[in-house]
């Protein structure tokens, strides 16, 4: 069974729930929740996604909930 470990939620969101962040405890994999990508310059230039798969946009701002990027520090709300 999956067992997801929150990260954080974008300090600058309106209902604070997206974009957000998890990782996988047990494969060590991020989950992302962003905006789906639906501007037509974006698709063009990124191609079509393959199966099961899907584009989305996630500001960089919330890289700072990466434990690599932040010194490993639990969760930054």
């Amino acid at each position: 069974m999956m067992a997801l470990e929150f990260l954080g939620g974008d300090p600058e969101s309106d209902d604070g729930q997206s974009p957000t962040v998890w990782r996988d405890t047990e494969t060590g994999d991020y989950i992302l929740r962003g905006w789906e990508v639906l501007d037509a310059a974006t698709l063009a230039e990124t191609g079509a996604n393959p199966p099961r798969e899907t584009l989305i946009r996630f500001p960089a701002r919330m890289t700072q909930f990466f434990p690599e990027v932040n010194g490993g520090d639990p969760d930054l709300r």
